[in-house]
């Protein structure tokens, strides 16, 4: 059975950190996985992704150089580590997997994760 489920989120005040995970089973190998959030009224956007490797890392222009995605693979868990949050970090947070290459479009992925709250304030 496929599955990706995400842990992690929670209330943090503005210049703090979170680490989310997302453990991820029954996926071969050459599966990128992608984090995603939205707000809301937001559409869903890309944050960041690794590659099956974890050779390559993508992040979105918003979190370069604040979030740090990793994957250990013998937990079969990717790891976003998130810091200096803002506000506007404010979001649902989504892990998801596709086969091969990253993509930081929703519509790309296959499989979805349920999602955790990440709220940033103060």
């Amino acid at each position: 059975q496929l599955q990706l489920v995400e842990s992690g989120g929670d209330l943090v005040q503005p210049g703090g950190s979170l680490r989310l995970s997302c453990a991820a089973s029954g996926f071969p190998l050459g599966t990128a996985i992608g984090w995603f959030r939205q707000a809301p009224g937001k559409d869903r956007e890309g944050v960041s992704c690794i590659s099956s490797s974890g050779g390559i890392t993508n992040y979105a222009d918003s979190v370069k150089g604040r979030f740090t995605i990793s994957r250990d693979f013998a937990k079969n868990t990717v790891y976003l580590q998130m810091s200096s949050l803002k506000p506007e970090d404010t979001a649902v947070y989504y892990c998801a997997a596709r086969i091969m290459m990253c993509s930081n479009r929703p519509e790309e992925y296959n499989y979805w994760g349920q999602g955790t709250q990440v709220t940033v304030s103060s």
